[in-house]
């Protein structure tokens, strides 16, 4: 899918248990669809799609960004750890209490790591990762004991819709 046909996406869908308990209303979905939109974007620069996006308290994007790592040549270059990266450097500061994160499959456990040292206050990711993450799968970084911040976590959030661009990625490469 390319940046194009993102405009023509039908509109952003969130899991029953969020609406259920209000959780999530349409605003807050906004993040999600910039994230989508950011890991499109990484899969025309021949990168992973994935996507991220960091909002303050009131909503602002401080950071959006997509999975970086063959053009910065840099292992850690994922979109969750640019955006983290930038939103700090925004604020001045290494804490992000306020601060919710977007991303458009599950971190991984570097990622996780990272989120928690940012003190980062909510986490909502796409697609699930059962061989890669490392917050509902592998390490559960968040749930061990050395975890020093456990952000509140919602996964599934247009969990199809990220799910398609990275099967799309990998099948294309096979």
């Amino acid at each position: 899918m390319t940046l194009a046909g993102a405009a023509q996406r039908p509109a952003l869908t969130m899991p029953t248990r969020f609406r259920q308990f209000g959780v999530m209303n349409n605003t807050e979905m906004e993040p999600m669809a910039r994230a989508l939109a950011e890991a499109e974007a990484a899969q025309g620069r021949a990168e992973v799609p994935v996507g991220a996006v960091l909002v303050d308290g009131s909503g602002r994007v401080l950071a959006a960004n997509g999975n970086r790592i063959v053009e910065l040549n840099d292992p850690t270059a994922h979109a969750e750890m640019l955006v983290i990266r930038a939103a700090a450097e925004i604020k001045g500061a290494p804490r992000l209490a306020d601060c919710d994160l977007y991303v458009t499959l599950e971190p991984c456990p570097m990622c996780a790591a990272a989120i928690s040292l940012a003190r980062i206050r909510r986490l909502y990711f796409g697609a699930y990762d059962a061989k890669g993450g490392g917050v509902e799968h592998g390490p559960r970084i968040f749930t061990q004991p050395t975890c020093h911040h456990a952000p509140e976590v919602y996964g599934g959030i247009e969990e199809a819709a990220a799910a398609k661009l990275l099967k799309e990625f990998f099948q294309a490469r096979r």
